[in-house]
């Protein structure tokens, strides 16, 4: 049985579609979050999305986490730091910022915001803040939190695109405060901070007696220099670490508040999908605002009405020098003739006929039949191509059922993909006219 077999019966009623251009010029979205499993186009989506938000008129910043730097190229810049960069050559009256999140550097700046001169420079030149700061598990996503926040404090873009980070899962970002605020408050953490707490030699003093057996086995573990890094490292940050969970706690609510949207990214693929039906369900559960569902790199055909079956089966015929039937009746085979007189039926005989003029036979001008093949071998090749392609069309129709009917409510809005990759603003465009115009044909139809 083929995938035409099997596709799913249409849903009686299709998803709501997503209005792109309704959200991006609604003045009360001021942050969009690009979320989704990895590979699905998360980064592309969100540079889209910005360009085509300025052009319609607003000041807008998008901020990549994409270590892969193909939104600078895509926006014409040489390079994209923790600065917001202008894109050039926006058209209309807008205006297009960019930059990628530095981990280290917003790190450095939360330190020198929030110390003192002689208090930052210890924790800078900390070696266990710098491997902290460098790539301690969860400060991606924190920093991409605290970002954000910076961002939408200095009020100077009225919208915010976020591309969330490319990690294990793209809601990981969600829980960094949680995960931060649990480290902060950890056992581990508190034994450290107990000599801070003491204060000076009575501290130490305090630590020996009391805590010999855990910090012996700590310096075992991780070795007498790092724990004493790590000692006074938690010294140094202590008067930081409630800055870091008000602030974190800060950003967190204005990710529920009602100017986010979040859009969720994906392919039409089993796995893509099936991540988007969990962070569809994970945003519902911590009351973030979904937008709705960007299907990504849909596959579509110029030549639907021609099923996988009946591609297949005039192949076949075409490869046994059949007589193809793709209608009612006989198929007309063209100048090639039909039936036991076509080139094609001679080329299989002791003696073939030659045509003249006809691909894949013997002229003055062309060579033997060996040198190409014939017209009915390139047809035949072609109708199975086509009859992959709509193979493929029927996988992802059954998965985008699937996910349509677990989640009716989420409004969809499909990209049909693109020969090439994405490398400048015009391509970027075609992707911002497609997130828009599938939307706009589902609401009208």
């Amino acid at each position: 049985m083929t995938l035409d077999d099997a596709a799913p019966e249409p849903l009686d009623e299709t998803p709501p579609a997503l209005g792109v251009d309704a959200l991006l010029d609604d003045p009360g979205t001021r942050i969009v979050v690009c979320c989704g499993s990895g590979g699905v186009g998360k980064t592309t989506t969100a540079a889209a999305l910005g360009l085509r938000a300025a052009e319609r008129g607003r000041k807008v910043v998008v901020l990549t986490i994409d270590p892969a730097r193909r939104l600078a190229q895509s926006m014409g810049i040489d390079e994209l730091d923790n600065t917001p960069r202008r894109v050039p050559d926006i058209k209309g009256e807008g205006e297009l910022h960019a930059m990628m999140l530095d981990m280290k550097r917003t790190f450095d700046e939360i330190v020198e915001a929030h110390a003192d001169g002689e208090r930052a420079a210890a924790i800078l030149n900390n070696p266990f803040y710098q491997s902290l700061s460098a790539g301690f598990a969860g400060t991606q996503e924190y920093m991409a939190m605290e970002k954000l926040g910076q961002l939408r404090s200095r009020e100077e873009w009225d919208l915010i695109v976020v591309d969330t980070p490319p990690s294990r899962s793209a809601l990981d970002f969600l829980d960094a405060p949680k995960r931060l605020g649990s480290f902060l408050d950890g056992r581990l953490i508190r034994v450290l901070m107990a000599p801070a707490k003491v204060g000076g030699r009575a501290g130490m003093k305090f630590l020996n007696a009391g805590m010999s057996m855990m910090t012996g086995a700590l310096g075992k573990l991780l070795g007498g220099q790092l724990l004493r890094d790590v000692q006074t490292f938690v010294a140094a940050m202590d008067t930081m670490f409630g800055g870091f969970r008000t602030r974190a706690d800060a950003t967190y609510r204005l990710l529920q508040a009602p100017g986010t949207a979040f859009l969720v990214v994906a392919a039409p693929e089993r796995d893509a999908l099936r991540e988007a039906a969990y962070f569809v369900e994970r945003l519902a559960a911590e009351d973030m605002p979904l937008a709705g569902l960007v299907l990504n790199r849909v596959h579509t055909s110029g030549a639907a009405q021609l099923s996988a079956r009946r591609a297949l089966a005039a192949a076949e015929n075409l490869s046994e020098a059949g007589i193809v039937d793709l209608g009612d009746g006989k198929a007309d085979r063209g100048d090639t003739g039909s039936g036991s007189d076509s080139p094609a039926r001679q080329a299989g005989s002791d003696d073939p006929v030659p045509a003249a003029g006809a691909a894949g036979t013997a002229t003055e001008d062309q060579g033997s039949p060996a040198e190409g093949p014939s017209v009915d071998e390139i047809t035949a090749g072609l109708l199975r191509l086509h009859a992959e392609r709509m193979e493929l069309l029927a996988r992802e129709q059954h998965t985008r059922d699937r996910f349509a009917a677990l989640h009716p409510e989420v409004a969809v809005t499909e990209v049909a993909a693109l020969p090439g990759d994405v490398h400048d603003l015009d391509g970027l465009r075609t992707i911002g006219e497609r997130l828009a115009a599938s939307g706009a044909e589902e609401a009208a139809s």
